[in-house]
């Protein structure tokens, strides 16, 4: 992986292929990882950076208020510094999952001249309910206790399907690597960002850029039906449902993924 210098310390990257840039973020609590099968297979036609978010993977947490955490505006603000760094001054696909959407909303309200198209998988507009928010700040408060391979095995039940969870080992043996390296200070620092996020719904009439929309059809976290009410309030927006899948979309059903994703760059 390769480095780039931050305000607040610096960010991974992976760096593959040729083409128009397309940016690729990962959801909560994973890293680049994730979207593995689809940096082989974009970087055939696309120069795909996939950034791990600062305190994920390979990128430090840097500085960070405890109290307060990392904002998703935070998160997008790295995003362009990380493009400015790479000087990729023209038009990017934004790709975001989960976390990595809700980042994705901030970085179309602060940075719309930067985008080319918004892809947006598996996430959701609206702010954490009151048991959400609650349930997060729990867990910020108590995961340097708990340590990070517990929320591997909190979280799993929503991020997969029953299906996938009972057939492939091999993802929850993923996760659990994934997640046990995550230092509990960004999982904390994460997690009371994620809950003061807003709800940006009202914000999705403004988006004017091409835009996907992808869901699993047993997303327990963000289900099918609310995200057709995200691709509804878009205008223009495309909608796909993964079948049989949950929340993971892009390591479940991988080339279910990458062809919803090609079919939509080759219309740009």
């Amino acid at each position: 992986m390769k480095y780039v210098p931050l305000k607040r310390g610096k960010l991974a990257y992976i760096d593959r292929g040729k083409g128009p840039p397309i940016v690729l973020v990962h959801g909560f609590p994973l890293d680049h990882t994730m979207w593995n099968a689809q940096i082989d297979e974009l970087a055939n036609t696309h120069r795909v950076i996939a950034p791990d978010v600062r305190g994920f993977g390979q990128s430090p947490l840097g500085e960070v208020d405890p109290n307060r955490g990392i904002t998703m505006e935070e998160f997008a603000d790295e995003i362009a510094e990380m493009l400015d760094a790479l000087e990729i001054h023209g038009l990017v696909v934004y790709v975001g999952l989960s976390m990595g959407g809700y980042v994705g909303w901030q970085f179309v309200r602060k940075y719309s001249n930067r985008l080319r198209a918004l892809i947006q998988l598996d996430t959701r507009a609206i702010a954490d309910s009151d048991e959400a928010r609650a349930g997060r700040l729990q867990m910020a408060e108590n995961v340097a206790d708990w340590g990070s391979e517990r929320v591997a095995e909190m979280m799993a039940p929503k991020l997969f399907s029953t299906n996938a969870l009972e057939t492939r080992p091999e993802l929850m043996e993923d996760l659990r690597r994934v997640v046990g390296r995550t230092p509990p200070a960004t999982i904390a620092a994460v997690q009371r960002g994620l809950a003061a996020r807003p709800d940006v719904t009202a914000q999705l009439l403004a988006v004017r850029v091409p835009t996907l929309i992808i869901v699993g059809e047993f997303d327990a976290i963000s289900p099918p039906t609310e995200m057709q009410a995200i691709a509804n309030a878009i205008p223009g927006a495309t909608f796909v449902e993964i079948p049989n899948a949950g929340h993971m979309t892009t390591v479940e059903k991988p080339a279910a993924v990458n062809a919803a994703l090609e079919e939509f760059l080759a219309r740009l």
